[in-house]
């Protein structure tokens, strides 16, 4: 199995240098082919500039063989060109945007299951924002104000992006519509990253903020080790 990388957002920018370079570690180093799914973007008609952002990002960080692949919808997602692009990377990210359009595009999709393949093989899943909100059992639609079930690689968990500005403001009425799982909370130019022994460890500029039933809260700042 590989390694889950969630981001809080402001993807693709110099803070962000410590958790991505990290997945390409993981992924294999530098040579590691690395796709990039843009479809939380596409319902502003955001995903070519926003894939293209991506590719220059982990090209200036050194990695060499890096896609965006043109995942903007369930048709595409479906597409087997497409999917064979996702099966045979070794990091595999979805930037932010739109996280119900990205969920729904996603989930049951031959593009998702190919991820799911290559991630079972050692591949590395990554998401900022709204990318990291779809891959947990739950997420908020703040367009839509409605709490969605999403990919679920992370049990029992909701994200909150943004989490030092606009996603804290979340905690409370999510906290009440999942009294039974754990909110996680993380900050712009941060992310978190699990190991092998079941951990997670914070990299980036900011702090992880955990929302435990109960009413416990935790934070952790870089290089700190958690368990959810």
């Amino acid at each position: 199995m590989g390694h889950l990388l969630l981001e809080g957002g402001a993807e693709f920018g110099g803070q962000m240098s410590g958790p991505d370079l990290r997945a390409i570690e993981l992924a294999g180093g530098f040579d590691a082919p690395i796709c990039i799914i843009p479809a939380a973007a596409a319902p502003d008609r955001n995903h070519k500039r926003a894939g293209g952002s991506g590719v220059r990002w982990f090209k200036s960080l050194g990695a060499r063989d890096v896609e965006s692949v043109d995942i903007i919808d369930r048709a595409t997602a479906n597409d087997p060109a497409f999917s064979a692009s996702i099966r045979t990377s070794k990091l595999i990210y979805l930037l932010g945007g739109f996280p119900r359009h990205l969920g729904e595009t996603l989930a049951n999709s031959r593009a998702w299951q190919a991820a799911l393949e290559a991630w079972e093989e050692g591949a590395v899943i990554a998401g900022s924002s709204a990318g990291a909100m779809v891959l947990c059992e739950h997420y908020y639609d703040p367009y839509e104000k409605k709490l969605l079930r999403g990919l679920n690689l992370v049990p029992n968990a909701c994200v909150l992006p943004h989490h030092n500005s606009a996603g804290k403001t979340w905690a409370k009425q999510l906290a009440a519509l999942l009294p039974n799982s754990l909110l996680i909370g993380i900050d712009e130019g941060t992310g978190m990253i699990n190991s092998a022994d079941g951990g997670w460890v914070v990299s980036g500029a900011g702090e992880v903020t955990l929302y435990r039933n109960g009413g416990q809260i935790e934070v952790h700042a870089r290089g700190d080790d958690f368990v959810l």
